[in-house]
């Protein structure tokens, strides 16, 4: 596979940030920060931290089979939570998604994401083909 293969999140966002959901290169592959947005631009549970996280997870899986990739692939997440007091919560539907890959993780607190709805964003690397 030569050269870079994109992703795109189809939201005018993408070219005025310069970036795309997903890049894959060769068999590595990064899935930017991902927030709980639907087609429509609406937040999914404003204020439900484990449902943004549930929906951010289907984003990310369907992100990486577009570039032939899956869940079993990721062999690292970052987490951003507005509140830690919410880590449990979100602990538990990444533990859904990740209890058998067991990728390398790191959560952290941040003051503010992209809108005030927000309480989570979610960014994941993976291999392709390194997954059981």
């Amino acid at each position: 596979m030569a050269g870079r293969q994109f992703v795109s999140t189809g939201t005018v966002w993408e070219k005025r940030a310069g970036y795309s959901r997903a890049v894959r290169v060769g068999d590595q592959i990064f899935v930017s920060g991902t927030t709980a947005t639907d087609p429509q631009g609406n937040v999914v549970g404003p204020s439900d931290p484990a449902a943004q996280a549930r929906y951010i997870m289907e984003l990310i899986a369907g992100a990486l089979a577009e570039v032939e990739s899956g869940i079993p692939d990721v062999v690292r997440w970052r987490c951003y939570l507005v509140n830690a007091d919410h880590w449990m919560q979100v602990a538990d539907v990444m533990g859904e998604h990740f209890r058998d890959v067991r990728p390398a993780s790191t959560l952290y607190e941040v003051s503010r994401l992209v809108g005030d709805e927000y309480l989570v964003e979610i960014e994941v690397d993976a291999i392709a083909g390194s997954g059981s």
